[in-house]
């Protein structure tokens, strides 16, 4: 059996059973279990399965809490929030901009749409035509750089003359904090 079979019927016992050991697969597939281990990785990567103790669980929605940052893990539940909407119909959340713009960087071709709030008027805006606030001099408690969303190029430049920092445009956000973080994880990362 090739892998590609092998990945599948677990995909199907795991959607009659939910979790299986991995023990459990070896026997049923007749494989050695460092075979199975090599099975289920792209599975983990793909969120279809999830790692367990002792073996996998069929993926659900259910084990992503909207309330945690897809990013740096930390609490997502504030004004800041960026949502990302996946092609899936999934939505991942993080704390903000700063994380949702670098989420997206990664998972870019998985994302429809991404939607952040203005710092002002905290509407709901798409991050796509947003205009982005780096290293404003106002301390958010938020992740560094610091990224502040605006849906008006005057207001952005208002509050810049207030609080200093630079001004950009989505994709310039991304760049631009890409060359901050300099290869480093997110200041609140717990991985």
């Amino acid at each position: 059996m090739l892998p590609i079979e092998r990945q599948q019927q677990i995909l199907t016992w795991l959607e009659k059973e939910v979790t299986l050991r991995i023990s459990e697969i070896s026997k049923r597939l007749d494989v050695s279990e460092m075979t199975v281990y090599r099975d289920v990785k792209p599975l983990i990567d793909q969120q279809k399965v999830l790692k367990t103790s002792n073996g996998i669980t069929l993926f659900t929605q259910t084990y992503v809490p909207s309330t945690i940052c897809s990013y740096c893990k930390k609490n997502s539940n504030t004004r800041f929030s960026v949502q990302l909407i996946k092609l899936n119909q999934g939505v991942e959340h993080t704390c903000c901009a700063h994380c949702g713009l670098l989420r997206y960087h990664d998972i870019e071709k998985e994302v429809s749409q991404i939607i952040c709030h203005d710092f002002l008027k905290d509407t709901t805006i798409s991050a796509k035509i947003a205009i982005f606030l780096l290293n404003a001099d106002l301390n958010l408690n938020c992740c560094q750089p610091q990224v502040i969303a605006f849906d008006s190029m005057k207001q952005a430049k208002q509050f810049q003359t207030g609080f200093g920092g630079e001004l950009y445009n989505f994709e310039e956000a991304i760049i631009q904090i890409k060359e901050m973080m300099n290869g480093k994880t997110c200041c609140h990362s717990k991985e």
